[in-house]
């Protein structure tokens, strides 16, 4: 089960931490990412990869937000947020040391946080 908080509206350039618990792993292992989906993505397009987190620590970033962004198995921590950072944001896990950003990669899904942007 993936349970996120967080989002909401804030201004270009502020920061925003989106959080995740992920439980009921048998293996107790898991491995998480983040991926959204925004208004500049043609309809019936697939997710965007944000960030990800192998359960062994290893941490992988979309070029739009390296620098500026840090994930933990917790939570997505965004700086210096830009518009196009605007959209909807998932939490996803997989209970296997993993560390693509492929959506079709990750079982269990977050219900999703809104983040919006504005200039």
């Amino acid at each position: 089960q993936v349970v996120q908080s967080g989002g909401g509206a804030v201004q270009a350039g502020a920061s925003l931490r989106l959080s995740c618990v992920v439980s009921g792993s048998r293996s107790g292992v898991s491995s998480v990412a983040w991926f959204r989906q925004t208004p500049r993505q043609a309809p019936g397009s697939e997710r965007e990869g944000v960030a990800g987190i192998s359960s062994d620590g290893s941490t992988t970033y979309a070029e739009s937000v390296a620098g500026r962004t840090t994930i933990s198995q917790d939570y997505l921590q965004m700086n210096m947020l830009k518009p196009e950072d605007s959209g909807t944001y998932y939490c996803a896990a997989v209970p296997m040391r993993w560390l693509r950003l492929v959506p079709a990669d990750y079982t269990y899904w977050g219900q999703g946080s809104q983040v919006t942007v504005s200039s």
